[in-house]
C-alpha cells in the first residue's frame, strides 16, 4: 500500500506486550522453570530440609533468570536481523537497558542466595552461572561453546550435594552425567538455529559441525549420560536401569535417523529434538531415583 497519499487510512499499530510481559518472555521462562524445578526435586529426593530446598531453588532460579536475560539482551541485534520469533527485546517490546538491568539484578541476588547454601555449594553454583554468562558474552561463537554448558550442568548437582549436612562433594558419576547432559542440551538448543547463526558469523562447535553432523552426534552425550546414571552407582545396575538405557539408545538412534532424512518440511525436522527431550527426561528420572545417593 502506498502510504504517501493523504486519503489513505493509517495502518493499525500492532499491540505489543508491556514491559513486565516482555521481561517475563525474555528470561527464557521454559528452560529457567524446568531447571529450577528439576534441581528442587533433586534437593527434595536428596533429603534436604524444606527451608534448604527453597533456598537452593531460589539460588538456581536467580541464576537462570540472570543467564536468560543476559542472553536476550546481548543477542538482541542478531535476533532482530534473523527475525527470530518470540524475542521481546529484538521486537522492541522491552528495552535492552531494562533487560540488562534485570540480568544484573538477578545476578546480584544469586550471589548471596548461593553462598547461603554453604561456601562450597555457593562457589560451585556461581562457577556454573559465570560459565553461562561467559557463553552468552563470548564462548558461544567459539569451538569451546560446549564447555560452559558442561560446567553449568555439572555445577547443579554439586550445589545440591554440597548443601547437604557435612557438605560432601557429589559422586563422580553424577558430575560426569551432568556435564554430558549439558553438552547434549547445547547441541539440541543450537540445532534449529545453526543456519541463521552461520549467516550471522557465529562459529560455535555445532555451527562448525553443521546441522547434519550435529543431529547425528546429538544422542551420543545423552546416551553416555544415561549409561553413567545406570552403571555408575555402586551395587551394579538394576533391571529398570538397563531397560531405560536400552530404550534411550533406541529412541536416540531412531530420532537421529528420522531427523537426518532428506525432508525439508513437516515434523521430521524436529524429530532429533523430540528424541533429545525424551532422552533427557529419562536421564532426569534416573537422577531423581538416585537422589539420596548422589553424594
Amino acid at each position: 500500500m502506498d502510504t504517501t497519499h493523504g486519503s489513505a487510512a493509517p495502518a493499525p499499530v500492532a499491540r505489543r506486550p508491556g514491559t513486565a510481559r516482555g521481561l517475563l518472555l525474555s528470561c527464557h521462562p521454559g528452560p529457567s522453570c524446568a531447571v529450577t524445578v528439576l534441581i528442587a526435586a533433586l534437593a527434595v529426593s536428596s533429603g534436604l530440609s524444606g527451608g534448604r530446598c527453597a533456598l537452593v531453588a531460589a539460588a538456581v532460579l536467580a541464576g537462570q533468570l540472570s543467564v536468560g536475560w543476559c542472553n536476550d539482551a546481548f543477542d538482541a541485534r542478531r535476533d532482530a536481523e534473523a527475525r527470530r520469533p518470540g524475542k521481546p527485546v529484538a521486537g522492541g517490546a522491552v528495552s535492552r537497558r531494562t533487560v540488562w538491568g534485570a540480568a544484573f539484578t538477578a545476578l546480584l541476588l544469586c550471589v548471596p542466595l548461593s553462598l547461603a547454601c554453604g561456601a562450597a555449594a555457593g562457589v560451585a553454583h556461581l562457577t556454573g552461572v559465570a560459565a553461562a554468562w561467559a557463553y552468552n558474552l563470548r564462548l558461544k561463537a567459539t569451538v569451546l561453546s560446549w564447555l560452559p554448558y558442561a560446567i553449568g550442568f555439572a555445577a547443579l548437582p554439586c550445589l545440591v550435594a554440597l548443601s547437604l549436612p557435612g557438605g560432601a562433594p557429589p559422586a563422580w558419576w553424577v558430575v560426569s552425567a551432568g556435564a554430558l547432559l549439558g553438552v547434549g542440551a547445547h547441541l539440541g538448543d543450537v540445532l534449529p538455529d545453526i543456519e541463521d547463526d552461520l549467516r550471522a558469523g557465529v562459529r560455535g562447535l555445532p555451527q562448525c559441525w553443521g546441522p547434519v553432523r550435529t543431529r547425528l552426534l546429538l544422542p551420543v552425550p545423552l546416551v553416555a549420560a544415561t549409561a553413567l546414571l545406570v552403571f555408575g552407582p555402586p551395587g551394579g545396575p538394576g533391571g529398570p536401569g538397563v531397560v531405560a538405557l536400552a530404550a534411550v539408545a533406541l529412541c536416540g538412534t531412531a530420532a537421529t535417523v528420522a531427523g537426518a532424512a532428506p525432508r525439508r518440511e513437516g515434523p521430521w525436522r524436529q524429530a532429533a529434538l523430540a528424541g533429545t527431550v525424551v532422552v533427557a527426561s529419562a536421564d532426569v528420572a534416573l537422577l531423581l531415583v538416585r537422589g539420596a545417593g548422589i553424594a
